[in-house]
């Protein structure tokens, strides 16, 4: 916020922030005359589509007081958007004018009486923000004199000096940065500039003195030598910065804990800059090297190798300067010097780059300017010129380590059109690059063709510094946007109508000197410019996919700037049965899954916040997962220090029938997997946690590596177990003897190589491989050891590998519930008619008690197991293990030795807090804590997705800004355990060949509601039962389907919750005897719109008119909710149904009109997917 002048001479409280395209109503109403004089017809969304920046001015209560769009080229068609800079030098003095530190002014409006306040904030905002900018200009195709402009304009603007006398056929005129936010001007800290400095220092004085002394500052300024330095900024006279600077550093730790092999490890040996940054194997995390294998944490015991200090947080309090000085028993020189002590006022915080060179001035012989900072620090202004250094998975430093080289201070970084005469440069950037050959083709056919083999036009761009290329880019034609509008939410970032199709492009490969990694933003910007774009689009597909250009190495930096884009889910249609009414085929065609990521000209110049903290989550589980899937799609965030610890690393797909040995929640599947692609995002640490050290926050993972963390997220979920024998001899028993109670243990023997424990795919995978090799061809019986519904899918995958049933014995063990695992009883009769049929035998309330017969159980020939009855003893050659789901001993072990309350699971409050504020936990593995007296609610009841969303977003306010932190909630927020609304779904393909799915409203126990209905068509014996329940408010709350046929998953799950009369009036049609089959019903083309993936917004859209329609009633006009309630009260004396007056009062107000209006804006906005439904001009 800050205060400007007004036209009447006041001052008035501003907001200035980026311009939003909720602002575009109120920006078109202050559009006059005078501005279409200036700056032609605009189309105010259009222009904003294409705006590097956009800013507008607002007051506190958020109305529009003035409005600018800059782009990087001169508006109207006066010249080619790629050439302007040799235009406008041929007829003005514009030599210094270059794409990085210039921008065209394309539009200004301003409230009458705020336009040259207006115009001045603008400006001095602009220049604030793009430390590059230099000069503002405004280039006006008619002539146009100083004197012709706006008055808010003149004062900003000045004309710009031609070269020639004659008439120009254009106007320009400039702005120029040191009128409005000069550069400060930097010299040596003087003793003298202890007392200018000392209001600055305030906030931090405690934790320095507490460090430094009380005299730190003056102390620092006199302790400048040939290796410490001191420097002030100036403004006005007066001190406004300080920076403290020295050479000493410990490059040896500063190299065992950070990736510095790009920067020559900081020392001189190598005085050759490094080509482009040689990235290790395809497919790592995003910011750091791969972390998929455990590795022994190797001792650490150094401190920070530099010291920082902000204005916002107090950087290594506690440490001595001495403490980072470098053994002289060092045999190559440091090529670095570090940042010890830096503080800025918050006025000039964006200035803080003009510090840098002065600094380097210091140390000639240096070409790195190192700084550390808490991980926990807010990143500020300074480092967003500074280069992130990727630390090794060993260090377990507080600190992040940000490098700025001498070279970055070189303004000559320049982009253009790649030639023939570059081709052995950019070889020389690129050979140590994975797939630099794909690069190298496509360069060559950029230069011989202009595009691909494919036909498909292509655009090469260099970057050029001192005569030297220091980074290649390549796009190419988006081909398939129309799949992608259809297949993810672009439309989140842009509006699609005002992009042409030729504005869409593809980045096919991305390569840059890591000297220049802070130019990676420009680079892009640029290559839109040059290539006449407007889009970016980056694939990136699954590890092992075979992809020419896919990845032509892995571009780190440009996916810095870039916004992942989230899948949209697919209707699941029968294109035979449509026709010529099925959509084109460019959305329905299969490709195989990648996941995008975005960038545009309006995110050019927007900056994302970083946050370094560690979040380390434990446990793929589908919470975890939708956790980090929250996390990782903000766009204006960006989480350098994500980790991920799991038993077997992030899910993947291991084939389709490692996939049916376990029923599914339909959560994540492979294809989401792909399309998500978390792993580019986060570290993935591959183990188990055996240990949480809460006070030091590090999770101790197998094989003895030390995960650190900041805030540390439980979601184990819970795991069959390996079943523990009673030991029960049963050749002793007596054939009615009765077989004691037997406590439940837990199995501490070795493990038989014939066992298997299925938990996830990688389980399935291993048992499918073994079965296949030393099963399927052998003699011997399989044993399915459960009673839950992932025992039966195991059953089907048996039978489906060809394994006759007669060698197939599921053995239920007993159960605590009397009730099936399946909800619907005739499920449940078709599934054990299914296996009787195969052959399967069944026996039921079987504990085990041995394994052969008490003998060593490796490898198991025979199980013996105690019964109501008589003994069972079975002969097996493999043991398939389903029982005992619960808490993994090793993560219940970690959790009790730390000292974390469990009970029965673990406890967690409705925040998702344990004991320990900085530790949360979510999903099957929790339980509410006693106090709030509801044990039997618990996250296992819910949907786990849903869980994991709302677990993020508990945590996204201590790192978004754009949120709002509850720092003191009410005392009542805390008594009320949160329920949740989305469906439980369970899904399994069951034996018989049956697919079974079963969605329901979370329940304690699914009884069937008394109140409702059910409607039923098909039969198990012909394969197509279909079961729907409706409750007491005809609202789609649970349904069962089993069906020999696959089942269109996604869109059955769209039917939870709807009415049934948006269901085609289902009710009155099951009724009259018009819906035979459910499956056919619902494959009508009708209740397409319904499964859409933007049909629930829709739905919102409709209860905001219907809550807003005026209905007029005795002369009073009320709300449509107001009608509602006066009915329910008594109030209104009405003789007609009281239905039928709501649907006739409603029907006679405007707010039908306005239903009707947005039901066709919704079909005819999703067009390409809604192709079967009739609109108005097309009959």
């Amino acid at each position: 916020m800050s205060e400007s002048t007004s036209a009447t001479g006041g001052f008035e409280s501003v907001n200035v922030r980026r311009t939003e395209a909720a602002d575009c109503q109120e920006i078109n109403n202050l559009i006059t005359s005078a501005t279409t004089d200036v700056f032609g017809n605009v189309n105010v969304i259009y222009l904003l589509e294409r705006a590097n920046l956009a800013v507008t001015v607002t007051t506190n209560e958020n109305e529009v007081l003035a409005h600018a769009a800059f782009l990087d080229y001169p508006m109207g068609d006066l010249v080619d958007q790629a050439k302007w800079e040799f235009f406008l030098q041929q007829h003005y003095h514009a030599e210094k004018c270059t794409p990085m530190n210039t921008l065209f002014l394309h539009l200004f409006v301003a409230h009458p009486n705020f336009t040259s306040g207006g115009a001045k904030e603008i400006v001095r905002t602009v220049f604030n923000a793009i430390t590059e900018l230099h000069y503002i200009l405004l280039v006006v195709e008619n002539e146009v004199s100083l004197d012709n402009l706006e008055p808010a304009l003149k004062d900003v603007f000045a004309p710009m000096k031609s070269v020639k006398k004659k008439q120009c056929p254009f106007s320009a005129f400039v702005c120029h940065r040191h009128e409005h936010c000069p550069q400060l001007y930097v010299r040596r800290a003087r003793v003298e500039d202890h007392d200018d400095l000392l209001q600055i220092f305030t906030e931090q004085t405690k934790a320095l003195s507490g460090t430094y002394g009380n005299y730190f500052l003056a102390e620092l300024i006199e302790a400048q030598d040939e290796e410490n330095h001191a420097a002030v900024c100036e403004s006005d006279g007066a001190a406004v910065g300080f920076i403290s600077v020295s050479g000493d550093i410990n490059v040896t730790m500063l190299n065992e804990c950070f990736e510095l092999g790009p920067f020559n490890g900081l020392q001189k040996t190598k005085a050759e800059t490094p080509p482009a940054e040689a990235l290790p194997r395809p497919d790592p995390p995003l910011s750091c090297p791969a972390r998929d294998v455990p590795e022994a944490q190797k001792p650490n015991e150094g401190v920070s190798p530099c010291q920082e200090e902000h204005s916002d947080q107090p950087s290594c309090a506690g440490q001595s300067e001495t403490d980072a000085v470098e053994p002289k028993s060092m045999l190559d020189p440091p090529n670095a010097f570090r940042i010890q002590l830096f503080v800025i006022d918050k006025r000039f915080e964006m200035r803080s780059v003009d510090f840098l060179p002065y600094v380097f001035k210091q140390f000639p012989d240096r070409d790195f300017c190192i700084i550390s900072v808490p991980k926990l620090a807010p990143e500020f202004p300074l480092l967003q010129s500074f280069l992130r250094v990727v630390p090794h998975h060993t260090s377990n430093l507080p600190q992040e380590l940000y490098i700025f080289p001498r070279a970055g201070l070189l303004k000559t970084f320049d982009v253009r059109v790649a030639l023939s005469t570059d081709m052995p440069g950019v070889q020389h950037l690129v050979e140590q690059l994975s797939l630099h050959e794909s690069l190298l083709d496509d360069l060559d056919s950029f230069l011989k063709a202009r595009r691909d083999l494919d036909g498909t036009p292509l655009l090469a761009v260099v970057a050029e510094v001192e005569k030297q290329i220091a980074g290649v880019l390549i796009i190419k034609d988006e081909q398939d946007i129309e799949y992608i509008r259809a297949h993810y939410n672009i439309e989140n970032f842009i509006y699609f109508s005002y992009h042409r199709r030729e504005e869409h492009g593809q980045l096919s490969h991305f390569a840059l000197n890591p000297t220049f990694q802070h130019y990676a933003r420009h680079f892009l910007k640029e290559a839109l410019r040059l290539a006449h774009k407007s889009c970016l689009y980056y694939p990136i597909y699954p590890p092992g996919h075979q992809q020419r250009n896919s990845c032509g190495h892995y571009l780190t930096a440009p996916l810095n700037y870039m916004v992942p884009v989230r899948p949209r889910r697919q209707i699941v249609l029968s294109l035979e049965e449509l026709g010529m009414n099925a959509p084109s085929q460019h959305i329905t065609k299969e490709q195989p899954p990648y996941a995008l990521n975005h960038f545009s000209r309006k995110l050019t110049m927007e900056p994302k916040v970083t946050i370094n903290a560690q979040i380390v989550v434990v446990g793929a589980s589908d919470t975890g997962l939708s956790f980090l899937e929250a996390f990782v799609f903000c766009p204006h965030l960006r989480f350098n220090n994500i980790t991920l610890i799991s038993t077997h690393g992030i899910p993947a797909s291991h084939g389709k029938e490692a996939s049916r040995f376990l029923a599914t929640s339909h959560a994540y599947c492979a294809r989401t997997h792909a399309q998500l692609s978390l792993r580019s995002w986060i570290n993935i640490v591959t183990g188990k946690m055996v240990g949480i050290d809460r006070a030091s926050k590090h999770v101790l993972v197998t094989g003895g590596r030390r995960v650190p963390y900041d805030h540390l997220i439980l979601c184990t979920g819970e795991q069959f177990q390996i079943p523990c024998p009673t030991g029960v001899d049963i050749s002793k028993l007596a054939p009615d003897g009765e077989v004691p109670p037997q406590p439940r243990q837990r199995y501490t023997g070795p493990v038989p190589s014939n066992l298997f424990t299925l938990n996830d795919e990688l389980d399935c995978q291993a048992a499918y491989a073994w079965l296949i090799n030393s099963f399927i061809e052998q003699q011997g019986d399989a044993v399915v050891y459960g009673g839950s519904i992932d025992a039966y899918s195991c059953v089907e995958a048996l039978l489906a590998m060809g394994i006759s049933g007669s060698r197939i014995h599921m053995v239920h063990p007993p159960s605590d519930s009397q009730d099936s695992c399946f909800c619907d009883p005739t499920v449940a009769k078709a599934v054990m008619s299914a296996m009787d049929k195969s052959g399967v035998h069944v026996h039921s309330n079987c504990l085990l008690a041995q394994w052969n017969d008490g003998q060593h159980p490796d490898p198991i020939t025979s199980a013996s197991f105690t019964t109501d009855g008589p003994p069972l003893r079975l002969e097996c050659s493999v043991f398939l293990n389903l029982s005992s789901k619960g808490v993994d001993y090793d993560a219940f072990k970690t959790i009790n030795d730390a000292c974390l309350v469990f009970d029965g699971r673990l406890v967690i409050d409705t925040t998702f807090h344990t004991n320990d504020s900085s530790i949360r936990a979510a999903g099957p593995m929790t339980k509410f804590a006693r106090r709030y007296h509801a044990e039997q609610w618990c996250h296992g009841l819910f949907n786990s997705r849903e869980v994991g969303r709302a677990l993020a977003a508990a945590l996204l306010p201590f790192f978004d800004p754009t949120l709002e932190l509850v720092t003191d909630p009410p005392p009542d927020l805390d008594r009320l355990v949160p329920l949740y609304s989305q469906a439980k779904v369970q899904g399994a393909r069951l034996p018989g060949g049956f697919s079974y799915l079963h969605v329901a409203k979370p329940a304690v126990n699914f009884t069937k509601d008394v109140d409702g209905r059910d409607i039923i068509t098909g039969r198990t014996e012909t394969g197509n039962y279909f079961r729907l329940h409706l409750n007491r408010h005809n609202m789609v709350d649970a349904l069962v389907c089993l069906s020999i046929k696959p089942l269109p998953v996604s869109n059955f799950l769209c039917l939870y919750g709807k009415h049934e009369q948006l269901l085609n009036h289902l009710c009155s049609r099951c009724d009259e005897g018009l819906v035979h089959d459910l499956y056919s019903y619902f494959r009508e083309r009708w209740c397409v719109a319904i499964y859409h993936d933007r049909f629930p917004d829709f739905e919102e859209e409709m209860h905001q008119i219907m809550e807003s329609s005026k209905i007029q009633l005795e002369g009073d006009a009320v709300s449509v909710p107001e009608l509602i309630r006066r009915l329910a009260e008594g109030k209104l004396e009405i003789t007609e149904d009281p239905e039928l007056f709501l649907k006739n009062s409603f029907e006679k107000s405007e707010g039908l009109t306005s239903l009707k209006k947005s039901a066709l804006n919704y079909l005819k906005y999703n067009r390409y997917h809604l192709t079967m439904y009739a609109q108005p001009g097309l009959l």
